[in-house]
């Protein structure tokens, strides 16, 4: 066999090793698929949610029984003197009495209480259930914006894709004008200013070939850093995609669903109702509260002592008590430094707060929802209008193409008509890719952004 042969050969299976890599192209589905396992802005927010789920177990188990128990050992060591008068037969004597004790000691005691009335905890108690259901709806949020993130970073690539390919054919039909306007210039038919023209777009179009190169790359790597995957072949959207209105075609409609189902909205809200649970907690620190109460406290003891008066005497002694007690236990506050009306105002304050953030988010989500809305009606007529001029711009460069043949028109009128096409090919591919994700956007503010929309939108891949 001979070297070119064999060369051959090597190509074959080096081609065919890199084929099972590149053949099989991934579809919108599987990159939400890769994305929702590995997606850390998603895991981020299960965390969170997860996290403000266990306030709530914290805040109730202040109305649960509590039982503690408790031990402790004492040793203390203590000598005495003094003199005393004594009556004896012999009379009043004084006599010299010295002691020294050892006391040694232990006690355990268990309590057991029960909360009956604390205005307070039962407050708290509301105000982390609501800041649980406030993260539960911002984690659907993510969910959702997850769908969105995936669509664009997908059809980022597919635009980029795009880009680069539109930029690609610009080149080579400006690298044939150029061609073409040496071949007159030599034969005497055109300037020499048509070909520094030619060679002018011709060098600009290669720079944008470069930048799209560049762009295309940063895209697939936007993807890449939310599915954790390479992106590197992805199946591209087919020529017809449905131009129909939303559903329902109504602006209005659309608003009030934005409203009542968005979750990002409705975790705002959530705040509300927490930063109000938080200014009853706050006011409930002026009120009373109660408990019961039962504990039982045993305390062995025992103690060696000696003694001298007029002789030496020593004696070793023990102890132990227990007690029961069972009862309850009313606090009254009544001045803590004003403190507790400083916490009250702070609650009302952040009270407020959450309420202005309701409002600016509620304002936010009409406009965009009205935004979406429109850009959806706006974007069926911007596909239909650029596809048009497409048609027209091929049209276009072929008569323009053929007067500079002819020598009707100039070589700066065939560039024109060539650099029209590029605009028209490249807004027309960036028209129906928008078109699609603002469908979604509309979705998203709706809270209707589902597994069902996405697969509606990978049905539209070839």
């Amino acid at each position: 066999m001979n070297r070119t042969a064999t060369l051959a050969l090597l190509s074959c299976a080096i081609a065919l090793s890199l084929l099972p890599r590149h053949a099989r192209a991934e579809n919108l589905l599987q990159a939400y698929q890769q994305a929702r396992a590995s997606d850390p802005v998603l895991a981020q927010a299960d965390a969170i949610k997860l996290a403000t789920q266990e306030g709530v177990v914290q805040a109730r188990a202040l109305l649960l029984p509590q039982l503690n128990a408790s031990y402790s050992y004492s040793q203390s060591h203590g000598t005495s003197s003094s003199t005393q008068p004594f009556s004896t037969a012999n009379g009043f004597q004084i006599f010299n009495f010295t002691s020294s004790s050892k006391n040694y000691g232990t006690q355990l005691q268990g309590v057991l209480s029960q909360t009956l009335f604390n205005f307070s905890d039962w407050a708290n108690l509301k105000a982390a259930h609501s800041n649980a259901r406030s993260q539960d709806a911002t984690y659907s949020s993510a969910e959702q914006d997850l769908f969105l993130r995936v669509a664009t970073a997908y059809f980022g690539v597919l635009a980029a894709q795009d880009q680069l390919n539109f930029a690609k054919a610009n080149e080579k039909a400006l690298k044939s004008q150029l061609d073409q306007a040496k071949q007159r210039f030599e034969v005497g038919l055109a300037a020499i200013t048509d070909v520094n023209q030619a060679k002018a777009q011709y060098d600009t179009a290669v720079a944008t070939v470069i930048t799209a190169r560049n762009t295309l790359y940063d895209s697939r790597e936007a993807l890449t850093q939310i599915t954790g995957k390479p992106a590197d072949n992805l199946k591209p959207l087919r020529n017809d995609i449905p131009m129909n209105p939303p559903q329902p075609d109504n602006l209005d409609a659309w608003v009030s669903m934005a409203l009542a189902d968005n979750p990002g909205l409705r975790a705002s809200e959530e705040q509300v109702s927490a930063a109000s649970d938080s200014v009853k907690a706050a006011y409930g620190a002026h009120l009373p509260t109660l408990s019961a109460q039962l504990s039982y406290t045993r305390s062995p003891g025992w103690a060696d002592q000696n003694s001298r008066l007029g002789g030496i005497g020593a004696y070793h002694s023990n102890s132990l008590s227990r007690d029961t007690a069972i009862g309850v236990v009313l606090n009254i506050p009544i001045f803590s430094g004003f403190a507790t009306q400083s916490r009250v105002r702070q609650a009302i304050y952040n009270r407020e707060s959450a309420r202005d953030v309701l409002e600016q988010n509620r304002r936010a989500l009409v406009r965009s929802t009205r935004n979406a809305f429109r850009s959806v009606l706006s974007g069926v007529a911007s596909v239909d209008a650029n596809k048009a001029a497409v048609v027209s711009a091929k049209s276009s460069l072929e008569a323009t193409q053929a007067g500079y043949e002819v020598g009707t028109q100039t070589i700066v009128d065939v560039l024109l008509a060539q650099q029209t096409l590029f605009q028209a090919q490249s807004a027309y591919s960036q028209s129906r890719y928008q078109l699609l994700l603002n469908r979604l956007s509309l979705a998203y503010d709706g809270g209707k952004l589902g597994y069902t929309q996405l697969q509606e939108v990978n049905a539209l891949l070839q």
